[in-house]
């Protein structure tokens, strides 16, 4: 384990390097998930979203802004779990600066007037940077026949 700077720079680069996360909401007693594309800026200390005005999560997150960010590279062991507060705005020029290529798939333009911006500000992070997939299976083999914990990762819970 690392101190808290290095945990968070961590987390900061592994939400960035990964790029896309699973989206937890509340709706009621439920809680709904769904794949996004996350736009990670540090200097903000966001999370940021473009959505659809006609999707759901508007609402859920009205009547519950605690979101959950599940980030996850399976190939390369890493994972990261973000807790934090939600916001839908119509904030056009943060629309523009948000806009890629992959937003095509879903609208025509930056000016389509049913994209909306989720932002989302971690409170906390808790993460598993492992060294891959192959060295962690030999590592936990390992383990059972020397009757030891394995050594599979960096894990950490940092405050954002």
């Amino acid at each position: 384990m690392s101190d808290g700077n290095s945990d968070l720079d961590r987390v900061w680069k592994l939400m960035d390097r990964i790029g896309f996360c699973m989206l937890a909401t509340r709706e009621g007693d439920d809680i709904r998930s769904r794949p996004m594309a996350a736009h990670v800026v540090r200097d903000e200390n966001a999370v940021y979203f473009l959505t659809d005005v006609d999707s759901h999560k508007d609402d859920e997150i009205e009547a519950e802004p605690n979101v959950g960010l599940a980030f996850a590279d399976s190939g390369g062991q890493k994972y990261v779990s973000v807790s934090g507060l939600a916001a839908v705005s119509n904030d056009r020029a943060k629309i523009r600066e948000l806009w890629s290529t992959p937003a095509k798939a879903w609208w025509d333009s930056a000016d389509d007037p049913s994209i909306r911006v989720l932002k989302v500000t971690p409170k906390d992070a808790q993460y598993w940077d492992s060294p891959g997939t192959v060295v962690s299976y030999v590592k936990m083999l390992a383990a059972t026949v020397s009757d030891t914990r394995p050594e599979i990762g960096d894990t950490g819970k940092v405050r954002m």
